[in-house]
């Protein structure tokens, strides 16, 4: 009896660790397989969440560059504009030099030629007036928003030219001869620009 009961001991006391052998196989082993393959995906999962993140903020980074860039190209196109824009830059002159009450006696477009990265349109430009309005003329132009140049000048006082009649020379009248060059943003533009010339007096 004793040789049996110590065989049913046995098998009780091996039964007994064969229960946390089996669930460790059973149940924790492939839980802890679960848990370390969930953590390795959470890992990947925030990696790549601060990937996009990083992403996202130099996205924002790009956006706000951009219109940065676009805004700063905006106010360069408005002191370089396109080869339509420049009639409208002539309209401006002639009404800077009425408001100086001067006559805008001739406007005569010369052949534009490449200036750098833009291209020079040449005008050369008879004025008649008064010394201090033209100074003034001369003040606001320089003042546009748009580039432009005086350049070549020549200033007579007027009825001292073999032209001029005598008594056109009174106080300070004076006529200007200057080229005024607006700067246009065209590289194909290399026709000669279509002469313009202002009411006589």
């Amino acid at each position: 009896m004793s040789g049996n009961r110590s065989l049913r001991e046995i098998a009780f006391y091996g039964v007994i660790v064969a229960i946390p052998i089996a669930s460790y196989f059973l149940v924790f082993a492939p839980r802890n397989t679960e848990i370390t393959k969930a953590r390795t995906e959470i890992a990947a999962k925030r990696t790549r969440l601060a990937d996009l993140s990083r992403l996202t903020a130099r996205i924002g980074d790009l956006g706000r560059e951009i219109a940065e860039r676009e805004e700063e190209l905006d106010r360069l196109n408005q002191k370089l504009p396109d080869r339509e824009g420049v009639d409208r830059i002539l309209e401006q002159v002639t009404q800077i030099a009425q408001k100086s009450n001067l006559a805008v006696r001739s406007v005569k477009g010369e052949k534009a030629v490449a200036a750098g990265p833009a291209m020079e349109l040449p005008l050369k430009t008879v004025i008649e007036g008064d010394f201090d309005g033209f100074y003034q003329f001369l003040l606001d132009v320089e003042s546009l928003p748009r580039i432009t140049r005086v350049h070549s000048m020549k200033i007579t006082k007027l009825g001292m030219g073999p032209r001029d009649d005598p008594k056109d020379a009174v106080g300070g009248a004076m006529r200007a001869e200057f080229t005024l060059s607006i700067y246009f943003n065209d590289a194909s533009a290399t026709k000669p620009a279509d002469g313009k010339t202002a009411a006589a007096r």
